[in-house]
């Protein structure tokens, strides 16, 4: 080979070595990326909502002495009236998990657009409100995004789900181990999801997140059943003080 040749080869060699050299790099930034930054975002935004809520419950019209609403506190729904529609995009609660860990708080935003879930958790918009006849579903990301439901599979039968929107407590309990299936089976936020193993309406609880655990082939589903309720002004519910 001449020595044009040599040169042409060592030249083409060492391009080909940058070539990997940069793509490697890239790949790293970008696994940095989905691991590291999304999820420092993630936390920041949910922090946020978390504390927008707080704000406007703390702000929100108070109840006059002796029980009954101050001047400019909006009136109550008639009884039976289904409540106000959540607000697209919005949070409207905040869920502890305690046996995911006992400073797991997130907001629950309405809607499971990517951008809501890249903030908290997301409501179904479609199914029941919080306390309401039929099943309040839920969804999150396992992984990615501050890794809301990375220990879902821990979920046990009896675990409490507590939630609250400034004026209730409401507290469900966890029926049986998540259950794996399929993205096409939206039976499992049905008012009565047919595997759930409830027999007629009741007011329920349904938690899905992805599965494997790095993938998104299968999701994993919780199903529970509203426990208990209490007003905010009792103060925090047994599950989160015990």
């Amino acid at each position: 080979m001449t020595l044009r040749g040599r040169t042409a080869v060592r030249w083409i060699a060492w391009t080909l070595s940058e070539i990997c050299v940069t793509a490697g790099a890239l790949i790293v930034l970008f696994v940095i990326y989905i691991l590291f930054w999304t999820g420092v975002r993630a936390d920041s935004a949910m922090a946020g909502e978390i504390g927008k809520l707080r704000h406007q419950w703390s702000t929100a019209p108070a109840t006059a002495p002796g029980g009954t609403p101050a001047p400019d506190a909006k009136p109550a729904p008639a009884p039976g009236a289904r409540p106000r529609r959540y607000a697209p995009g919005a949070s409207f609660a905040v869920m502890y998990i305690p046996r995911l860990g006992a400073d797991w708080v997130k907001p629950v935003l309405e809607g499971t657009a990517p951008d809501v879930l890249q903030r908290g958790l997301g409501h179904y918009d479609r199914t029941a409100h919080l306390g309401e006849t039929g099943n309040f579903s839920v969804a999150g990301h396992r992984r990615t995004y501050g890794d809301p439901f990375k220990d879902f599979p821990r979920l046990r039968p009896g675990d409490a789900v507590v939630l609250t929107d400034g004026t209730t407590w409401y507290t469900y309990r966890i029926d049986r181990r998540p259950y794996t299936t399929l993205p096409g089976d939206i039976g499992v936020i049905d008012p009565v999801p047919p595997k759930s193993g409830f027999h007629g309406p009741g007011r329920y609880l349904t938690l899905t997140t992805c599965e494997p655990e790095w993938g998104h082939s299968h999701r994993l589903i919780a199903w529970g059943h509203l426990d208990s309720t209490q007003p905010v002004a009792q103060g925090r519910p047994s599950a989160l003080t015990g």
